[in-house]
Parts: structure tokens; sequence; C-alpha cells
């Protein structure tokens, strides 16, 4: 369906990639991976015509739609959030303000009833009659509960205006999808569903980029990998696609190896024998063979790792800190009820939960920069707590350098030292004088880990601190964090960084705080299907959870007899939302007769709406038993 032909990005000298070639297939998911500054924002930007490529073109077919995620919310500041999804289809929107307005007015003209007619005609072609309960699903699933669903935009903050922003993407249903970091803005709970949303419900062409491994693995079928100048495309998840880019590394390494031993015997022949007579010519026949050999090519990756180390200025007390009963809540949102634990020396915690429950408040409280309504919290002896905020511009708001901006926040530490540490952290000749306000979200956090790294804390208090890392850069901090010596609190919604790190899980519920001590896979096998992994939504305004019923694990007959069971439910649900269907179809029809509109025929009319209200209603709630039966049976599996 997308067609990408020599395509080329060169700045000055600096070629992120050229020559390449991709057909990209409809039903595809491609996870579009490279290190910071590769080039995957750009060749998403290419596609969406934002952007002019150095060479190349690329193509799609006309009749085929392209959906890339909008950033400008304030265009829907005053539209209700539904209807800001709605918006996704603007054909559909256009005909349902059309048929409100119509549907306002007193007495209807024939032309303005066949108006009518033809925005009904529009509606149920655009499946309109069960467009509010699929954007009520998206927003559900993206984290927004259904009791908010009819208020402003302007009410939320900005990461879930995002939230709406993607849902009227996904809503819209494009035929090509390009997703830039989805899940930056989502928990662990929104994530879980984008990513099943993507394999069962998109069936169109989508190319995506995260630095999530997790969801990589999860949504990718197809790994296009930005590195050596080019775009290397690779079938499967991103662990198969390393393990493949390893295999063809190493052929490369094995035939440059032999390449050279071949040479290095030819050439050994044409020193020893070329000045002797009777052999120059086979000395010359071996130089010529040394020239026709087309030399293997080993271009140097793109992909650096930082070298994170997290030294500890000394060993803290036994009691790290302990919290008594905090309480917090904002105006009528309470996010922290009642919350009590006792951090000891050398604890990896990973505090975990849905967005909304309070862990980023929780950490503001500890560290000071929010006070609890209720409740204290105590730190031990000698700890040095260093904090990782989830939002940069909280250190990184004014114009200096990378360098100047170090240097002003590291006063005890040597120039040299300060240099050092940005070269670690890939900040190396000008890139040390960069604008700390041009940095892009891995740079920002790569400085502020560089910050930390130098005033060697005893605890470290990170919050979210993979979101705008690339993936070598995550697994580096992955591996110093689990060779760190002293105490974390850690928040991130990274599976793959959580279960490598943490020896100590506090989920925070809306029942409380669930403390348990091991790893998280650990605390996944006790617990089953927690917080983290299950489709649920918590609501905003209570913290109740809403969650789908999920079926059981059902074996053998069982387990047959339940997808019989299934099949035959979605198969009478198909039945009656073509019966539904035809039904409004025949009423429109009705609605396009110039006749209905004379005055005599009012309460003919107002009945012919009346019913065909009824039937929109039913359609939907049809609709939405079938698409739950759909998801019931996936799950039985068998």
């Amino acid at each position: 369906m997308l067609s990408i032909y020599d395509l080329a990005i060169q700045y000055g000298q600096q070629i992120l990639f050229c020559d390449v070639n991709l057909e990209l297939q409809a039903g595809k998911r491609y996870g579009i991976v490279g290190a910071n500054g590769a080039g995957k924002s750009t060749l998403l930007r290419i596609i969406a015509g934002q952007e002019s490529a150095t060479a190349g073109s690329f193509n799609y077919p006309k009749d085929k739609k392209l959906g890339l995620l909008e950033q400008d919310h304030y265009r829907y500041e005053h539209n209700s959030i539904l209807d800001v999804v709605l918006q996704g289809n603007p054909k559909l929107w256009q005909a349902l303000l059309q048929k409100e307005k119509l549907l306002q007015q007193e007495h209807l003209t024939p032309d303005e009833g066949m108006q009518l007619a033809e925005c009904e005609e529009v509606i149920l072609n655009e499946e309109g009659y069960s467009a509010h309960a699929i954007a009520h699903e998206l927003l559900c699933g993206l984290g927004l509960p259904q009791a908010k669903h009819h208020d402003l935009l302007s009410t939320l903050s900005g990461g879930y205006k995002l939230r709406v922003l993607l849902a009227q993407l996904l809503f819209s249903n494009p035929d090509i999808l390009l997703l830039d970091e989805p899940t930056n803005h989502l928990d662990i709970i929104s994530i879980h569903w984008l990513g099943q949303f993507l394999k069962t419900q998109f069936k169109g062409v989508l190319l995506f980029i995260s630095h999530d491994r997790d969801f990589l693995n999860t949504v990718a079928t197809h790994i296009l990998d930005i590195d050596y100048e080019t775009i290397t495309p690779y079938p499967g998840n991103y662990e198969k696609a390393l393990q493949s880019k390893a295999e063809q590394a190493e052929l490369r390494e094995k035939a440059l190896a032999g390449q050279e031993r071949k040479i290095a015997h030819l050439q050994s022949f044409i020193d020893r024998f070329g000045a002797k007579a009777t052999k120059a010519k086979q000395a010359q026949s071996r130089a010529k063979q040394i020239e026709k050999i087309e030399r293997v090519e080993i271009k140097d990756s793109s992909r650096q790792a930082p070298a994170f180390d997290f030294p500890t200025v000394r060993s803290s007390g036994k009691t790290v800190v302990e919290v008594k009963g905090i309480c917090k809540q904002f105006n009528e949102l309470v996010v922290l009820d009642n919350i009590h634990f006792t951090v000891t020396r050398g604890e990896k915690i990973a505090l975990i939960g849905p967005n909304g429950m309070g862990k980023s408040t929780l950490l503001k409280i500890l560290l000071n920069k929010l006070s609890a309504d209720k409740g204290t919290h105590e730190w031990g002896h000698e700890t040095y707590p260093g904090y990782f905020a989830q939002d940069h511009h909280e250190m990184l708001f004014e114009q200096q350098s990378a360098l100047d901006w170090l240097t002003a926040h590291s006063s005890q530490q040597s120039s040299n030292a300060i240099r050092n540490m940005l070269g670690r952290v890939l900040f190396s000749g000008d890139d040390a004088h960069k604008s700390i306000l041009t940095l892009s979200g891995g740079e920002s956090a790569r400085l502020l880990l560089a910050h930390i790294m130098l005033a060697a804390h005893n605890v470290l208090v990170l919050d979210e601190p993979t979101n705008h890392l690339d993936l070598e850069s995550i697994d580096a901090l992955a591996d110093s964090l689990t060779a760190y010596d002293g105490t974390l609190i850690l928040v991130s919604h990274d599976k793959y960084f959580v279960s490598k790190i943490a020896n100590r899980v506090i989920a925070l519920t809306p029942h409380g705080a669930r403390d348990y001590l091991g790893t998280y896979d650990e605390y996944l096998q006790h617990f089953g299907e927690d917080y983290l992994a299950s489709p649920g939504v918590i609501s905003l305004e209570n913290k109740e959870p809403v969650v789908k019923k999920v079926m059981p694990v059902v074996v053998d007959g069982q387990q047959q007899k339940l997808r019989g069971k299934l099949e035959k439910d979605i198969a009478k649900w198909q039945m009656q939302i073509e019966t539904l269907e035809k039904g409004l179809h025949e009423i429109i029809e009705q609605f396009a007769n110039p006749s209905l509109y004379e005055a005599s025929k009012n309460a003919e009319r107002l009945a012919l709406e009346k019913k065909k209200e009824a039937l929109q209603t039913e359609l939907a709630q049809v609709t939405t038993a079938w698409e739950e039966t759909i998801v019931r049976l996936d799950e039985v599996g068998g």
C-alpha cells in the first residue's frame, strides 16, 4: 500500500539514510527503531508531507487516507471530549451537525427534508449510529472514564488532551497510521489496551516509533531499523530483529575476515615473488585479482549507548524513609489516601499503578516539593536523595548551554570531570554547547542523569526516567541501576525496565497501597491480573475500577462448548445488526419523500423520527454486544 523509492535524508555532511526502497503492506505493523537523531520522526514527517526528503519519493493509492497524531489541542479546547473524537471523521461530523441544525427547526421545507435524508444516509454509510459507542470505547481504553466524556477538553491536563487526540486519530480509521511515541503519555493499562487495539482492530499499514521494548514486541510484525545510513527491514518483533541484525553483522564480519585473509595471501605471494622474472606473470595475475575484489564495507553503527554509573557518597542508615498516613487531594479528587510504608537500605522499589493514582505526587511529597494534606514522612540517617522529575522543564528552563548548565549545578566538580561526564552521556564536542532549550527529550533526560551521577546520591528517586530515552540508553540505564548499591524508588510504565530492576513492588490501587517484597514478575505471579496487566480503566473522579469482564480459562470440552456458544451469539448479533440497518434504510427512504413534510403529516413524521431513534439506540447496543462477544471469544482461545 505504501511504496518508498530511493529515499534519502542528509543534513550538511551528515547522512541519516539513503537509497531506501521499501514496500509496506496493509495488515502489517512496522516498528521504527534507531538511535536518537537517526531520523525516525523525520521519516514519519516525510510520509505525512510535513517535510521534504533530500532525494527519492514515496506514494500510496490516492483513495487511501493517511493519519498522523495531531499535537494542536488548542483548536478543540471548547469542544466536548466526545465531540473531539467524533471530529476524526469530518464527513460524519458535518452530517451530524447539519442533522442537529435541521432538527432544531419546528417545520422543515421539502428541500430541508431532502437535506435531512441525505444527512441520515451519510450517517448510516459512515457507521454513525455506532459512532458514539466506538468513541466511548476508545476514550475508556485510553484511560478517560465515560463520566467525563461530555466535559470540555479544556478541563483535562496536557497529557490527557493528547490521549483524546489519539482517540480521535484511531476513530478516523486511516488506511495508513503514523504514530510517534504513542505510549509517552499513557499508563501501563492504556498501553496494554492500545497494543491490543492495534493488533486486533487496525487493518491498515501501521508505522510507529516506540522506545517501549514490551510495546514493540507486542505490536510489531516487522521492524524498520535506521542504522548504517540506511533503513533495514526485519520480519518479526524487536527481539527477533535484534537477533537477525546480530547474525547479519556476524556474517559481514566473517566475510570481511575471509576477504582480508585472501588478500593477505595474494599480497604475500606478490611480495615474495614479484621481483623474480620467472614468477612475474603470476604475481601480476594475483595483483589483478586483488584489484577485482569488491571489498566488504562495514559502516559504523549510529547506535551509541551512554555510560551510566551511579556512585554513592556513603552508605545510609538501615531505615531510608518512613511514610505514615500520607493523604493528598486536589479539589474534590483524592489521589493519595492513608499511604504507609517503610523503605530500607538497598531496596529497589517499583511504585506502580494507573495514572491518577498519585505516584508522581507521592514522590514530590517525599522530596518536599509538595506538602501532604495529612500524614508525615521522615528520611533516615545519612540519606542523600537524588531526584529525576518526569517533567524535564522543572530544571531545564533557562537559556544556557548543556555545559554551562551542568557546571552551574555541579559546583563541587572540576571542569574536566564535568566534560568527561558530558562525554559519557553522549554530549561530546560541539554537542556540549547546545542550548538546553533546544534539546530533545532523550538529550534532556541524559543531561539530568549526568547531574545525578556527579552528585553521588545514596538514594535515587526516579519518575519515569525512560520516557524519552532510546532503547540502547534504556538498556544501559537498567544495567547501571541493577548494579547500583544504594536505594532506589522508581516510577515507570516500562515493564521490561521494572522487571529487570525492582526487588520490591508497591502498587497504588483504588483500595490503598499493596506492598510486595519480590520482583515484578513474582508480583504478577502472586496477584495474577493486576493493575499493570489488566485492561481496566481507573475513574478520575472516584478511582473505582471500570473493568471489562474477562472470561475464565476453560479447557478441553468446556472450552469448545463455550466457543460454540460465543460463535452462535456472534452470528445472532450480526443478523440483528443487518436487520436493524435494513430498517434504518427503509425509514431514511421515507424521509426522502417530500410529501412527508406537509403539515398534515407532522404526526407521521414525528412517529418515524421516534422509531428511527429507537432503532439507532438498539443498533448501538447490539453493535457493542457483538464487539464484546468477539473479544470474549478471543480471550477463550482454543
